[in-house]
């Protein structure tokens, strides 16, 4: 039994349910990201423009910030393994709703509701995956569970779109349900019963009133923003400026993907104890990173390179996560659910602060000076959020 009171025979056993938990994160990494290289394809199926079709992706990231809070306010003292097979359950119906769309007006509908589910299955699968952790080792177990993710960036998205490039973009996505009805069962059948912490919504809620992980969350929303707007653009920067084929940019998301993996694996093995050090040095190299691929853009094995490092960078979100949970006084499940909106929205504010870039002519490459802002946003939140913890140590002092 660990330090939470879950009981746990072995590290095989540990192994085998973050194993389980990650096949989660790893259907809502492809059914999030599998969709953005299929748009041309489902915008044929249903005769509109690819301005309109990008309706779908803003539908799913609307379903994650209104569904993350909404799942779980309606579950706050449901079991934790029982609430896991429901969100598993939801991603099973909805993908499957997708796949079977007859309208463009009803997959943008299913796409919402597919999103749902996704913030309250992160933020509910990482919990458990840090109460199973030894002490100190919570980063890493958040880390193993998010891994799904980034491996669905580097197999799951690739290979779902050769799927919908040879056969269709249903296939994608019914397999993506398939997937999540298997999940269901291993879930019921290889998690221990896990009780949700506090005494229910009111105890969890108050977590938000906390105001050291206001801060934190912004690091995220700005922060990673500066994410989105290069890999948003990317594909643009590598036609017009760096002047390469199309199939190219596929290769550029696979090593975005490996750096990805590559960044949260190294990220999992921050201790505890200095997560906050590691995200203020992490977010000053992203800074640089931006500002170097500008230039990069004109070399494409330099621009490989910056992009594998950026892809690195998205291993910061378990750090982040993991400082939340060190500030935030129980109501984990409700911060996990709160990222996953912060990181939503960063997808959000991304592309939209990277248009600016051509609406005044410049070329893609200038994203990165964008993105360099955003991430310095976001270094500018985790000053405030070192002052805040500083001034709250000082007082318990007093």
């Amino acid at each position: 039994m660990n330090s939470n009171g879950t009981h746990i025979t072995s590290n095989r056993s540990r192994g085998v349910i973050l194993f389980v938990l990650a096949i989660g994160t790893f259907l809502l990494g492809l059914t999030e990201f599998s969709v953005m290289p299929m748009l041309p394809l489902v915008a044929d199926s249903f005769d509109v423009s690819a301005a309109k079709s990008g309706h779908i992706i803003s539908a799913y990231a609307a379903g994650v910030v209104v569904g993350a809070p909404l799942l779980m306010m309606l579950t706050p003292k449901m079991n934790r393994r029982s609430a896991l097979v429901l969100f598993a359950f939801l991603i099973f119906a909805f993908n499957g709703l997708s796949a079977a769309a007859t309208s463009f007006e009803q997959i943008v509908l299913f796409r919402f509701l597919s999103g749902l589910p996704h913030g309250a299955y992160f933020g509910t699968a990482l919990l458990f995956g840090a109460r199973l952790a030894p002490e100190g080792r919570s980063t890493l177990y958040m880390s193993r569970v998010f891994s799904g993710l980034t491996i669905a960036t580097i197999v799951g998205v690739p290979l779902a779109t050769l799927l919908a490039q040879n056969i269709s973009w249903r296939w994608a996505l019914l397999l993506v349900s398939i997937g999540a009805f298997v999940a269901c069962v291993l879930l019921w059948r290889v998690l221990p019963s896990l009780q949700a912490e506090g005494e229910g919504l009111k105890s969890d809620l108050a977590v938000l009133k906390n105001p050291l992980i206001w801060p934190i969350v912004f690091i995220a929303v700005i922060g990673f923003g500066g994410v989105f707007c290069l890999y948003t653009y990317l594909a643009d920067t590598m036609i017009d400026v760096t002047q390469v084929p199309e199939y190219y940019i596929s290769i550029a998301m696979v090593i975005f993907g490996v750096g990805s993996t590559l960044g949260n694996w190294l990220f999992g093995h921050v201790h505890d104890r200095v997560v906050a050090k590691v995200t203020g040095v992490a977010l000053v190299y992203c800074v640089l990173l931006a500002i170097l691929y500008v230039s990069a853009a004109d070399n494409l094995w330099f621009l490989y390179l910056v992009v594998f490092l950026l892809g690195a960078s998205l291993g910061l979100s378990t750090v982040i996560q993991a400082m939340l949970m060190r500030v935030a006084k129980g109501g984990h499940a409700v911060i996990g659910a709160l990222l996953q909106c912060a990181f939503n929205s960063a997808n959000a504010i991304g592309p939209l602060a990277g248009s600016l870039v051509f609406i005044n002519g410049y070329s893609a490459n200038y994203t990165g000076y964008v993105a360099a802002m955003l991430f310095a946003g976001g270094f500018v939140m985790w000053l405030v959020s070192r002052l805040q913890m500083r001034q709250q140590q000082a007082e318990s002092v007093s």
